[in-house]
């Protein structure tokens, strides 16, 4: 094959077997520019970005004005929004001490129980009295699970709420502006640092007792219950009396320890509520009504069955519990006698009968009475019949 007459047009590039390779100054500069362009692109964007960098340096001070008027009117379009949707109300904000709140709900968990469509939010009324008036603190007391940390949660919302100037989730809430918002509540741990869960409940109770005064709200979930029973007690029993006549501030104070529901009698500005629950045939329904008063039990035992604790644990339990409260009802200090009593790992046989549905009794004494291997298939399908007819009866 032969080559075309080299001239300036085309240049030659490569000869391999067969065939020349030739380049135009035309092609090469197309060449120098694709493989150029990635890199001027990039260093026109820097450029780009650097002017708009210096034109926003030079009206920072505009641009953060008008940023801080848009945050503004999100956040009071969008709480104006929430009020509309969720029926919130204006609350009165003063400067007379006075926590008053009346049908309040939790914001947060009132809005998931209307998303799962579950059943409705229960709302509850919240009054604390003025400096030197009564009641100045409330020590809620009811089961697991019945709603003391909510409604513990649910009154500092409202507070917090009304002073950034929102409406609240209540029918009516007057609120004595609070100067500090303390809160002791849930359980954790942090043990890079060398703090079990009880001290970090402990670090936090006295930053609290240390640093609140008349005009601040605590709210305290069952201080002391990482120690021993009569240690957390005594903590618990403690705090509260510092509160009282120390701090001398607003508090709402969920416990299981009933012992201190007898404090109203010596501290004048404690009063006690608790969480309404109703028991029906062994197990308890939650009404989630917060009330004047002290709870009666804890409810331990039937939250742990509810929460699906095997049936011979329950009973076991249920078991130990009677005998440990009768012995402290007759207080013959019998404790250690009446672990020899209780049969490791038995439930009372009589107890577990108990536990079975009355609906079956008459059934059972039938099926109890009948030989199997005597019936004939006409009885034994007579005999279907019969216990069907039992229990519909019953």
């Amino acid at each position: 094959m032969l080559a075309p007459p080299l001239s300036d047009q085309f240049v030659h590039r490569q000869s391999v077997s067969g065939a020349v390779r030739f380049t135009t100054s035309r092609l090469a500069d197309a060449e120098s520019r694709i493989l150029n362009a990635a890199g001027r692109a990039a260093a026109i964007e820097q450029n780009i970005f650097a002017d708009l960098c210096a034109q926003v340096g030079q009206r920072a001070a505009e641009i953060s004005e008008a940023a801080a008027g848009l945050a503004e009117i999100d956040v009071a379009s969008s709480l104006a929004e929430l009020a509309v949707e969720m029926n919130w109300r204006r609350p009165q904000v003063d400067t007379s001490g006075v926590l008053d709140i009346r049908g309040g709900r939790h914001p947060v968990v009132e809005q998931s129980l209307r998303s799962a469509a579950d059943h409705p939010f229960i709302a509850n009324d919240c009054f604390l009295a003025g400096l030197d008036e009564s009641p100045r603190i409330r020590l809620v007391t009811g089961p697991n699970m019945a709603g003391k940390s909510t409604y513990l949660r649910q009154n500092a919302l409202i507070v917090l709420l009304a002073q950034a100037g929102a409406f609240v989730p209540a029918d009516t809430a007057r609120i004595g502006i609070v100067t500090q918002l303390f809160s002791r509540v849930g359980a954790a741990d942090e043990l890079a640092k060398g703090r079990s869960t009880f001290m970090v409940e402990m670090v936090e109770t006295a930053a609290i007792l240390n640093q609140s005064g008349p005009g601040a709200l605590v709210i305290l979930d069952e201080i002391g219950r990482g120690t021993a029973t009569y240690d957390g007690l005594s903590i618990a029993w403690a705090t509260l009396e510092h509160l009282h006549g120390v701090n001398r501030c607003r508090a709402l104070f969920a416990t299981h320890y009933h012992e201190l529901t007898q404090l109203t009698t010596r501290l004048p500005r404690l009063a006690n509520s608790t969480v309404s629950v109703s028991a029906w045939e062994g197990d308890i329904i939650f009404l989630y009504e917060v009330r004047d008063g002290a709870a009666e039990r804890s409810y331990g035992v039937q939250v742990a069955k509810l929460a699906g604790m095997p049936p011979p644990v329950v009973a076991r339990a249920q078991e130990i519990l009677e005998r440990l409260e009768t012995d402290e009802r007759d207080g013959s200090g019998r404790t250690a006698e009446l672990l020899d009593d209780l049969p490791l790992f038995a439930a009372r046989p009589d107890r577990m009968q108990s536990e079975k549905p009355a609906v079956f009794t008459a059934a059972q004494r039938r099926l109890d009475e009948t030989a199997p291997d005597d019936l004939s298939p006409r009885d034994a399908l007579a005999l279907i019949y019969e216990l069907k007819a039992l229990l519909a009866r019953d």
